[in-house]
């Protein structure tokens, strides 16, 4: 039987770390560093690393909005959502994850943009 993803991204620490990664690029990402002007970045990496955590078959302990409620009037671009998945793209190669859980990392984030681009 195959591990899940949330085992072969590192579990708990390793998911933490990525999305940690994530947002700290996203502050420095000069498409979408605007974004993240005013916001609290750790409790950022906290609900990130939790949604992913829930999101790769990880214990259940996201509590915070879905996507669509979350980017809801942003109206946010697709460039912008592209610098996203590129942010997490770094991250990834960051934290040494081999290609197939890029891609299947990359593959669940763009299944996301139909609630987050143009909301």
């Amino acid at each position: 039987m195959n591990a899940s993803l949330f085992t072969r991204l590192g579990g708990e620490a390793g998911i933490t770390a990525i999305a940690n990664d994530i947002v700290d690029l996203h502050v420095d990402n000069p498409v979408i560093a605007t974004r993240f002007e005013h916001t609290n970045t750790d409790a950022l990496k906290h609900a990130a690393a939790t949604f992913f955590i829930t999101g790769t078959g990880g214990p259940e302990c996201y509590t915070g909005k879905d996507m669509l409620s979350a980017h809801k009037n942003m109206n946010i671009s697709p460039e912008e959502f592209m610098a996203v998945l590129d942010d997490a793209l770094q991250a990834l190669d960051r934290n040494q994850v081999g290609q197939r859980e890029k891609e299947e990392v990359l593959f669940i984030l763009y299944g996301m943009k139909e609630h987050i681009v143009r909301t």
